[in-house]
């Protein structure tokens, strides 16, 4: 059913159970996993000129960071468990939608809250418009908190 799975990271701690679901999914179908993080485009951007490149190193280190947190998590789950991982520079709704492409997945797992999302409604803006515009089919996994059920 699934043979390439893609779990989107931004580093951030409400996307740890959505890494364990990913890594869940991918060893019950024996599936290659991919690990994703975008370096948001707009973040360097919108920052004064002589720190562009500082800024794009540090989330380039943040995002190798996350990334090595998926592996650690993927080999304590699963031995058997390879993870590919990729850090990648835009737009993270598109540049996640362009990964699933470029590796031919049959599935997205990501969280619905990021580093900006407590001020989100219901789902993360990243994570609606992967669910919109992403052409193979997206698994939302939400935070739980203290006050929620297991």
């Amino acid at each position: 059913m699934f043979d390439t799975i893609v779990v989107a990271t931004d580093g951030s701690d409400s996307v740890g159970r959505a890494i364990d679901v990913a890594i869940d999914v991918a060893a019950r179908f024996d599936a290659a996993a991919h690990a994703l993080y975008v370096v948001d485009a707009s973040e360097i951007e919108s920052s004064p000129d002589e720190v562009r490149d500082d800024l794009r190193s540090a989330l380039g280190d943040r995002g190798r960071n996350a990334l090595d947190d998926v592996v650690e998590a993927a080999s304590r789950r699963n031995d058997g468990l390879d993870v590919t991982t990729d850090v990648r520079e835009g737009r993270p709704a598109k540049e996640i939608s362009e990964h699933a492409r470029d590796v031919d997945a049959d599935l997205v797992v990501m969280g619905t809250r990021g580093r900006h999302g407590e001020n989100r409604f219901l789902i993360g803006s990243v994570a609606e418009r992967v669910v919109r515009t992403c052409p193979v089919p997206v698994l939302t996994v939400r935070q739980l908190t203290g006050e929620d059920p297991e």
